[in-house]
């Protein structure tokens, strides 16, 4: 029961006795998946950047923002407000004023499906980068609590009182 994958043997039962299955995706694979949809997409439209400037172009600007606001996403989604605007407006000065609705469209629609990509994956007590993830609460003695957070708002069990009291506030 061997395949070739690449240039290397595995087994197909690599999973099931400890050792790492072959159909896990790297870390952070999904993450660049989405920063470099947004770049493909509006790429034709950035502004070319002057001759003779040193540094990184217009291009790698726009990718490496695109891929700073998705890592921001999937590693600090409660506290990352607004990510669509916070993209735009780092990225706009890159493209004329007759594309900026479209670019803005472009970066709601998949920083909007990256949102709704990260918060439907159960996390299993670590983040995309392989951290232990941590309550978001602070104890008594002022230390972060050391209790691995539920996924869908990240407090353990001893501290959903908070998650409730952020519901009522943001409803109001």
């Amino acid at each position: 029961m061997f395949q070739i994958v690449g240039e290397r043997q595995t087994s197909t039962y690599a999973g099931l006795w400890g050792g790492p299955s072959r159909r896990r995706e790297p870390t952070g694979e999904s993450m660049y998946s989405f920063s470099r949809a947004i770049y493909r997409e509006l790429a034709p439209h950035i502004v070319e950047e002057r001759l003779g400037h040193g540094g990184p172009g217009n291009h790698e600007r726009v990718l490496r923002a695109c891929e700073a606001a998705v890592h921001r996403l999937a590693t600090d989604w409660h506290y990352f407000a607004r990510p669509s605007k916070t993209l735009f407006n780092d990225i706009r000065i890159y493209f004329p004023m007759s594309v900026q609705c479209r670019v803005y469209h472009v970066v709601d629609r998949y920083m909007t499906f990256a949102r709704d990509y990260f918060s439907s994956r159960p996390l299993a007590g670590y983040d995309l980068e392989g951290n232990r993830l941590e309550c978001r609460a602070t104890t008594r003695r002022g230390t972060p609590c050391q209790r691995t957070p539920l996924p869908h708002n990240g407090y353990c069990p001893s501290h959903q009182h908070l998650a409730e009291t952020e519901e009522v506030a943001l409803a109001a």
